[in-house]
């Protein structure tokens, strides 16, 4: 009997976990010679109902947040909503409830089923090749490429992230028109620490996926204020987000017990731009321009 497109990609022999923390050249060429058949299969996943039939759509958003971003999107003049929800945690740190902590398990069941399917994911190799993430755009190698994952993904990056990262910093437009993003499963034991560093992002989205009676200990992200060299950590509630330019140096702190989920989201600029410290601030911007998609198409850049 011949086997189906999913089994056979299921039983594609997976580059070892030593050559992946290598980088070495086979790595590249497995998910590059594999690119379009694990994408026919992740369609094909769907098609057969591995996801459930789950919907990812605007109600997993937090009503307030949600609400805002609707209103904004038919007024741009009133995007002041949305920048009322954002508290300022630390020097150019920002933190909102950005999931409905009660809708969290709908979005938390459709990673589980993913992992479940066992189509190769590649790892983000950026932070020591934590060993429960994937990457999530379409410019990675090895992505989540299921469709409707992909369609809630564009979404999230448009409709939210890039207005939302264009009204609390308003350099960074102009240097947002390119997508990045990845998850992270922290687990006690096995993913122990990530050390201080500055992202290659004008801005970036950290959110936690926990859900809300889902315990953990440690692994909270300590921030660095490069002006007054204040150290801080923090932590965040399920479905809140952490934002910030991503000059701003940080690092995440040792989980000690449980799992910690988190999606991790990047914008910059064609060819990986970012703004520079004396960069204009664009306050010529009008509330009009913030709410819009940039024209240009994504580049095949990726940080990692």
């Amino acid at each position: 009997m011949s086997l189906t497109l999913l089994e056979k990609v299921r039983n594609v022999p997976r580059p070892t976990r030593e050559a992946m923390l290598q980088r070495d050249a086979s790595v590249h060429r497995f998910w590059n010679e594999n690119k379009k058949v694990f994408e026919e299969a992740w369609t094909e996943w769907e098609l057969k109902g591995g996801h459930g039939q789950i919907r990812l759509d605007d109600s997993l958003y937090a009503p307030k947040l949600r609400h805002a971003i609707e209103q904004s999107w038919e007024n741009p003049h009133q995007e002041v909503l949305v920048k009322d929800i954002w508290t300022e945690v630390f020097p150019n740190v920002y933190k909102a409830q950005f999931f409905d902590p009660e809708k969290l398990y709908i979005l938390r069941e459709y990673m589980r089923r993913v992992s479940d399917a066992e189509i190769p994911l590649r790892p983000p190799y950026g932070i020591v090749l934590n060993r429960g993430g994937a990457m999530l755009d379409p410019r990675s190698e090895g992505y989540l490429a299921a469709p409707t994952f992909q369609s809630f993904y564009r979404n999230l990056m448009n409709q939210y992230m890039r207005p939302i990262s264009r009204v609390l910093f308003p350099d960074v437009y102009g240097f947002d028109s390119q997508t990045f993003g990845f998850s992270i499963a922290w687990q006690a034991g096995k993913d122990t620490t990530l050390r201080p560093h500055t992202d290659a992002s004008s801005v970036t989205l950290n959110i936690n996926l926990n859900l809300p009676d889902e315990k953990y200990s440690g692994s909270a992200v300590r921030f660095i204020d490069p002006i007054s060299r204040r150290v801080e950590s923090l932590t965040f509630d399920p479905g809140t987000a952490l934002i910030h330019h991503g000059n701003v140096g940080h690092a995440s702190e040792p989980i000690t017990e449980g799992e910690r989920h988190n999606f991790v989201l990047w914008l910059y600029g064609e060819g990986g731009q970012v703004p520079h410290q004396y960069a204009p601030r664009h306050e010529h911007v009008t509330a009009h321009q913030r709410w819009t998609k940039p024209s240009v198409e994504p580049d095949k850049f990726a940080p990692f």
